[in-house]
């Protein structure tokens, strides 16, 4: 990687990581193209060589942000040998979950902010298919599912709800408690997905 190249990405990750901390502490509607630049070292014009504008910034931080929590994850997974398809997608899922805990601005960030689109956009713009990657962890077994994508939705869209209050204000229990409930839940979709052989 030339000079150039890396200069250009660490310009980026610093507008990134600086908008994360001014998003997260401020607002959006509070945080300025030039509170981001200034606090990030860098010149005004040069924020525009980046993004668009600072909604365009928080769509890039959104899909950053969801990569690396996915991407953290997958190799968790990886890690933990041979799994059930279902156990697979219930590990991702408690690494997310942990990792969300673990800093509450993250969540309130991606989950006030995420929904499918915003979830397929990150797929579509990501180095890695994680959609491609999910779809492999189902099918390893043998597996077959009606519906994947809707069953995924569903799954996205019922552990970030369920979950958000929980995680932030332990209501109205604690997250470790509220887990087994939670994954119980997934399961349920997950067979009513199942494609039973015979």
């Amino acid at each position: 990687m030339g000079k150039v190249t890396e200069n250009k990405q660490q310009k980026e990750r610093s507008l990134l990581n600086t908008a994360f901390q001014l998003f997260t502490s401020k607002g959006i509607a509070k945080t300025s193209i030039s509170d981001i630049a200034q606090q990030a070292g860098i010149a005004k014009g040069t924020f525009y060589l980046y993004f668009r504008d600072k909604y365009d910034l928080q769509e890039r931080l959104i899909v950053h942000k969801a990569e690396v929590l996915f991407r953290h994850a997958i190799a968790a997974v990886q890690n933990q040998g041979s799994m059930d398809p279902e156990e697979q997608i219930i590990a991702l899922l408690d690494d997310i979950l942990t990792e969300m805990q673990r800093d509450p601005r993250l969540l309130r960030f991606i989950n006030k902010n995420l929904s499918w689109a915003v979830f397929r956009r990150a797929m579509d713009k990501s180095n890695v298919d994680y959609l491609c990657e999910v779809k492999r962890i189902l099918s390893s077994g043998g597996q077959q599912w009606q519906e994947q994508e809707l069953m995924l939705y569903t799954i996205i869209e019922l552990v970030g709800a369920a979950s958000y209050s929980v995680v932030l204000d332990q209501d109205p229990v604690d997250l470790e408690r509220y887990k087994p409930w939670l994954f119980r839940s997934v399961r349920a979709i997950m067979e009513a997905h199942r494609i039973r052989e015979g």
